[in-house]
């Protein structure tokens, strides 16, 4: 990079990787982020730290695993002392603003970033039940023709997120800046504008299973699916949930699109880095599945676009596996910071240049980490090369998929004596520093702990938490040096 770039980073929430024009889908519509690939390098297999929202956020802040930060559930809370990439680039000279969500759990609500332009969504879904948002069932089947509070709050996000890159386009030259924008779109509840499902309900399919496929599903998969209820969805509730979805998609290109024009229109259009991302996957019907929490390859995958005029090269495709761990180190790099300490992600800037592609020396593995939402067994994942390994605490083999030969994840190698020397090899990668036990002993804990805190915050008196004075402040005149 010749000079400081500003920086426009945008994070979608639960956006499948498989579901971008540039990646081969062929009934999506997302021009403008196939528009962005084309100008720029898109990231083939990447992959979020922790398959869930709060955890895979701020495991991708700090460049650090949910363990190293114990932020493996929605329920956990990023210490205030751990620094993020946000804190470094600060550090490197830049104004720093969050538009939008960011999903921060507890009181601290910026970590780095110095404004909020717009806060994080906490609108009420009027007349449709909240569960829909979450991972149950009836989230597929409230799918649908219309409008919630969640495409209504990423239209404002757009907004704001516009009237200020026009604010900066007014002032003065002063410190860069990284403008960070968070949409909450496409995640459930998938219910669209009319405009959008009409449009895709009749190119959308439902998805099928093979034969006996659910008799040879690994023991920790058919307790998801039985607890999740999926299996118990009609092929018309998976066609329309599906056809929502890809149309939310849709919806948050167009928005995209509004937010990139606005850029180009001020001075900012030619010295600004932008990247997309998300912050995890959705199944999205593959394997007759729906949201997060599971490793498999619509999941754990996000997608990753990196676009700057001169500085990044157009048109490039990465094969390598990266984590969005690595986006910190790399923004870092790139403005020219102290490099990020304690961390485990790896810059990406060989990737990125223009005139040189540089894949040496990349490890081509990515570690990742399931906390154990809702019951579920806590887990971690290993992608290393074509090889995908899954352990589920406290069962007795993993899942192991050899991608290239099996990119949609049919055919589980985990007990298959063919294969016993790859999976021994990466097994013990997956457990050399993670144990289930430590993350369902540590979150046990924190429940407790935050349980005691919900209950003082009922009881607390307003003077306890408003009015008392937690500093003392010198009075006027005693500070007198020297005494005489």
């Amino acid at each position: 990079m010749n000079e400081q770039p500003n920086i426009l980073l945008i994070m979608s929430d639960q956006h499948s990787p498989r579901l971008l024009g540039s990646a081969g889908d062929s009934v999506v519509r997302t021009p403008v982020l196939d528009q962005l690939a084309e100008k720029g390098t898109r990231f083939e297999n990447t992959y979020c730290a922790n398959p869930l929202c709060v955890p895979s956020r701020m495991t991708f802040l700090t460049s650090r695993h949910s363990s190293d930060i114990r932020v493996w559930t929605n329920r956990c809370r990023l210490s205030s002392e751990i620094p993020t990439f946000v804190h470094y680039l600060v550090n490197s000279g830049y104004q720093t603003a969050l538009c939008g969500r960011m999903h921060f759990s507890g009181t601290d609500q910026r970590h780095g970033f110095e404004r909020r332009i717009i806060g994080d969504v906490h609108a009420k879904l009027e007349h449709i039940p909240l569960s829909t948002t979450g991972q149950t069932a009836a989230g597929v089947k409230v799918a649908g023709a219309g409008r919630t509070a969640y495409t209504r709050y990423d239209q404002e996000v757009t907004k704001t997120c516009n009237q200020f890159l026009l604010e900066m386009d007014r002032l003065p030259p002063d410190r860069p800046f990284l403008l960070t924008v968070g949409f909450v779109l496409p995640h459930c509840p998938f219910i669209v504008p009319k405009r959008l499902f009409e449009e895709y309900f009749d190119q959308i399919e439902a998805t099928s299973l093979p034969k006996n496929y659910l008799n040879t599903l690994h023991p920790f998969m058919q307790t998801w699916r039985n607890k999740r209820q999926v299996d118990q969805l009609t092929d018309e509730e998976v066609k329309t949930a599906r056809a929502a979805y890809y149309g939310l998609v849709t919806f948050m290109d167009e928005l995209i699109g509004h937010i990139l024009e606005t850029l180009a229109q001020t001075k900012f259009g030619q010295n600004t880095l932008v990247i997309y991302t998300s912050d995890h996957g959705e199944m999205a019907g593959d394997h007759r599945m729906w949201w997060k929490s599971s490793f498999y390859q619509g999941s754990i995958g996000v997608p990753l676009i990196f676009s700057q005029p001169g500085q990044v090269a157009e048109g490039r495709t990465i094969q390598q596996v990266t984590s969005l761990l690595d986006i910190g180190p790399t923004l870092v790099e790139i403005v020219g910071g102290s490099p990020m300490q304690n961390v485990r992600g790896r810059s990406l800037c060989q990737f990125l240049q223009p005139d040189i592609f540089d894949n040496g020396n990349w490890p081509d593995t990515i570690l990742a980490e399931l906390g154990g939402l809702s019951g579920d067994a806590p887990g971690r994942m290993i992608r290393r090369g074509p090889w995908k390994l899954s352990h589920y605490h406290s069962y007795d083999h993993p899942q192991l998929f050899n991608l290239d030969q099996d990119p949609d994840e049919w055919n589980d190698l985990g007990r298959d004596q063919a294969y016993a020397l790859i999976r021994k090899e990466l097994l013990a990668e997956v457990l050399k520093d993670w144990s289930g036990k430590t993350v369902l002993d540590t979150l046990k804990t924190a429940d407790q702990d935050q349980k005691i805190l919900a209950e003082y915050n009922q009881h607390a008196s307003l003077s306890t938490k408003d009015d008392v004075l937690d500093r003392w402040t010198a009075p006027d005149g005693c500070n007198v040096f020297p005494e005489v």
